[in-house]
């Protein structure tokens, strides 16, 4: 008889924390592509069991987050797919947690602890993966059962740990780096349940999963050490154990862990710095995953077509701003210009406060800039000439100099200042002209008018661009600015 196609199902269960870091807002694209390439369902969850760490307004992060992005959930707090609630600390209150550690209790494959800190602190503390990490010696496993409901029936506190075996090895299987073994001495009896009746996050974990019938659980690398534990948990409660897929760490330019100080960390700071959301998915996308054709520039539809998460490396993938840069300066040449200039006219309005063509000036920077802000120190020349020095008018391959471009100034003032015409149209046909009765090259009149003008070196535009946006009597005073400075020079 054949077997019936399992949907896959994965889930993103960010914590309420504060920003999303690039390394989960990772997760939450790889999980989203590998479900929507099947057709399945990509679901979230909010995981806020550490009510510590819990910061208010994080989940309208998450939320936002995911809507700028396009990664669509199908299910979730907000789209009951009937796998609710899909809030852990929700779940909590429904007993299902403690009901499951219960069971485990049952089994013998967890115990009750009523260890006080004191007693804690005592405890030997090993070296694990660079890590010193303390070991429990299993001290509450070997109490009675009286004990225990005497203990319980007092109101001691309580923790409710995993009872992990000492001797041999476990091994599970992961997507990308295979089969996985360890030594069981290695395994702690990690916390279930903790002294506040909350699950910590590894129990709630691998409980909800399984409950919401989740397929696939994708995550990074540095949950590879707790995952033994995982699998022991799925064994011993006699459930399936899903599909792992550990992704690769994110570093910086200096192979170190992409952090908050690198001031790009998070998809809240790429917005603030005038990234756009697509450019940033199909950056992020390339972290650790590669196509078959090496190609850079992807939908999200398209992305959906081609992940398979069968390619994504095991190797760290190195957040490179400015190759992110260069990606998010394609994605805005791309742009529709509508969309472009909503984006652009906060922008502009901060950087020029005079009554400019704020169209005409942004058609001027869509293909010049890479990201947003890049937008104020590119067209602030316009707002007011900035001081610049008579050696930009010397430029070999235009073959000009100072006198020369003196020369220039002096000639072109009163055609400029006869001309009606000030459209860019009207004023290159004049200063052309002007050039094939001098008998000389374009760039030799042109150079010298666009530094006066810009006093720039490089400029969003031409000279006779600039000097429309700038109109008659503002581009006067900057060529004669200009010839007072060659003559003072």
């Amino acid at each position: 008889m054949k077997e019936a196609v399992v949907k896959i199902r994965t889930r993103y269960a960010p914590s309420p924390t504060g920003k999303m870091h690039v390394g989960n807002l990772r997760s939450a694209l790889y999980e989203f592509l590998i479900a929507k390439h099947e057709g399945g369902s990509f679901m979230l969850r909010i995981e806020d069991t550490d009510q510590e760490r819990f910061v208010e307004g994080a989940t309208e992060i998450i939320y936002r987050t995911l809507e700028k992005t396009g990664l669509k959930h199908d299910e979730g707090p907000d789209k009951d797919g009937g796998y609710g609630p899909y809030v852990q600390s929700e779940r909590m209150k429904t007993g299902i947690y403690m009901k499951y550690a219960r069971e485990l209790i049952d089994k013998g494959e967890a115990y009750y602890c009523f260890c006080d800190k004191e007693r804690l602190a005592s405890l030997k503390t090993e070296v694990v993966e660079g890590k010193e990490i303390t070991i429990y010696d299993k001290h509450c496993l070997s109490l009675s059962q009286e004990e225990i409901e005497a203990n319980l029936a007092a109101g001691k506190p309580f923790v409710i740990r995993q009872n992990n075996p000492s001797e041999g090895t476990t091994t599970f299987h992961d997507e990308l780096y295979g089969d996985i073994t360890v030594e069981n001495a290695e395994l702690d009896d990690m916390i279930l349940i903790k002294s506040d009746g909350y699950p910590t996050y590894n129990f709630a974990n691998v409980v909800d999963d399984h409950t919401m019938n989740i397929t696939h659980v994708v995550r990074g690398n540095e949950y590879l050490s707790s995952s033994p534990k995982y699998v022991r948990l799925y064994d011993a409660f006699g459930w399936k154990i899903p599909v792992y897929v550990h992704l690769p760490l994110i570093t910086d330019e200096n192979h170190k862990k992409l952090s908050k100080r690198s001031g790009h960390s998070s998809f809240e700071d790429l917005m603030e710095q005038g990234f756009v959301a697509e450019a940033v998915i199909n950056y992020i996308a390339l972290l650790g995953w590669s196509p078959e054709d090496n190609r850079e520039m992807f939908t999200l539809e398209e992305l959906i077509r081609e992940f398979d998460y069968h390619r994504i490396s095991k190797s760290p993938a190195v957040f490179d701003i400015v190759k992110l840069r260069w990606m998010n300066g394609e994605y805005i040449k791309a742009m529709d210009f509508k969309v472009f200039y909503r984006m652009a006219e906060p922008f502009l309005k901060k950087a020029l406060t005079k009554s400019f063509d704020l169209r005409k000036i942004a058609a001027m920077v869509k293909t010049r800039i890479e990201v947003l802000p890049d937008i104020m120190e590119m067209v602030s020349f316009f707002e007011e000439l900035p001081e610049y020095d008579t050696d930009m008018y010397t430029h070999k391959k235009m073959k000009t100099d100072k006198a020369s471009s003196l020369e220039v100034l002096w000639e072109v003032l009163p055609l400029l200042e006869k001309q009606a015409d000030y459209s860019n149209d009207g004023l290159y046909q004049m200063l052309v002209h002007y050039v094939e009765e001098k008998g000389c090259k374009n760039g030799y009149v042109m150079w010298p008018i666009r530094t006066a003008v810009s006093g720039r070196q490089m400029t969003p535009a031409g000279a006779t661009e600039i000097m429309e946006i700038l109109g008659r009597d503002e581009t006067l005073r900057r060529i004669r600015k200009g010839i007072e400075m060659l003559e003072n020079a």
